[in-house]
């Protein structure tokens, strides 16, 4: 069993912690939960039956943090979001075009820590993650329809938030 759990389940130790760096906001939390998800997915794994691994230990991590931030944080997730865990080595040739790329990307990191919980879990699965539809639909509990309309919301209350702050840059 320790080989096949290491087959099914570590490949998305990144998609994991990710998912529970958004969720939490804050880069130990992060890891605290995707250990405790680690955990629990040890437990249960004899229950997986197969199929999506991807998405049933995401839904594992999200279990996790939302359990996590009720037993702990009530008033919900408010710590700084630490632009740095989720940016890899990037090369950008120009030191202008450098400044730019931070500058725009804090812009969109802030506007999307202004959506409500809900809203940047599938902003997050479907936009940094990849996941489908159906697979966000799996990890989340959720209606196919509701994660297309959650989506939907998300990214125009995105648009929204980014052309507001466009508009008092200017």
């Amino acid at each position: 069993m320790p080989e096949r759990f290491e087959q099914v389940v570590l490949p998305h130790l990144d998609a994991a912690y990710n998912l529970a760096r958004w969720l939490m906001r804050n880069p130990a939390d992060a890891e605290d939960a995707v250990q405790e998800a680690c955990l629990r997915a040890i437990r249960f794994f004899e229950g997986f039956r197969g199929g999506d691994s991807r998405a049933w230990f995401l839904k594992i991590v999200r279990n996790t943090c939302y359990s996590s931030v009720r037993k702990n944080r009530p008033a919900g997730l408010t710590d700084e979001f630490d632009e740095t865990v989720h940016i890899g080595d990037k090369t950008i040739e120009n030191a202008e075009a450098k400044l730019v790329a931070r500058t725009e990307s804090e812009r969109v990191r802030k506007a999307i820590e202004t959506l409500p919980a809900a809203f940047r879990e599938v902003l997050v699965l479907r936009e940094i993650e990849g996941l489908s539809y159906k697979e966000i639909s799996d990890v989340t509990g959720v209606p196919m329809g509701t994660v297309m309309s959650s989506l939907s919301r998300a990214r125009q209350r995105l648009r929204d938030q980014l052309g507001t702050a466009a508009g008092k840059e200017a």
